[in-house]
């Protein structure tokens, strides 16, 4: 599995986990609850703003979508279909900026921090049956996945693009989603084969 943190000095490297995770929460929940395409627009500037304050460049930004460039144009050219061109470009620019977010911590967070914070945030819902364990390793699973989900689509359009189908959306897509889902089961397998759901 691979790690998208970056060290730094930063301000947003010092600050406390909780305090980030919080923030990408409540700007995410913004982000879905925004029906403009204007403020959605001004939203993806202020968090790529943030990314030179991290003293990370737009180059690890771009980085960060640039393996979903091919879902993107999926994306956009359903929409403009079946709802018009400017909620296309709302609905895959909100999706850009919900993964510039994530990233953005990501990058500045180390994944056991956040997993350690998570753990301890949700111990307080135990009295309700809530696992705070079980929820940690699901959340850490989703986390480092993103890395490893664009690693997949990276190798995949590596090896269509030999055979002249990099253009291709099924091409890429198809084998992607095969490796992913086989990927999930593997480890769905070794978390039973552990006893982890007794």
């Amino acid at each position: 599995m691979l790690d998208l943190y970056s060290p730094g000095s930063s301000i947003l490297h010092r600050l406390p986990p909780a305090p980030k995770m919080l923030a990408m929460m409540f700007g995410a929940t913004l982000l879905f609850i925004n029906q403009s395409l204007p403020v959605t627009i001004v939203a993806t500037l202020v968090i790529l703003v943030l990314y030179p304050i991290a003293q990370l460049t737009l180059k690890q930004a771009f980085a960060q979508v640039r393996p979903l460039l091919i879902i993107f144009v999926l994306f956009f050219v359903v929409q403009w279909y079946f709802s018009g061109l400017e909620l296309a470009a709302y609905v895959v620019l909100r999706l850009a900026a919900l993964i510039l977010l994530a990233s953005l911590v990501t990058l500045t967070t180390r994944s056991s921090d956040m997993i350690d914070t998570m753990t301890r945030g949700l111990r307080y819902l135990k009295p309700i049956g809530v696992n705070p364990e079980k929820v940690s390793l699901a959340i850490s699973l989703a986390l480092r996945f993103i890395p490893v989900l664009a690693q997949i689509t990276r190798e995949v359009r590596e090896a269509q693009k030999v055979r002249g189908l990099e253009r291709s959306v099924i091409a890429v897509a198809m084998p992607m989603a095969i490796r992913a889902i086989k990927m999930a089961d593997d480890i769905s397998d070794a978390i039973d084969s552990r006893g982890y759901r007794s």
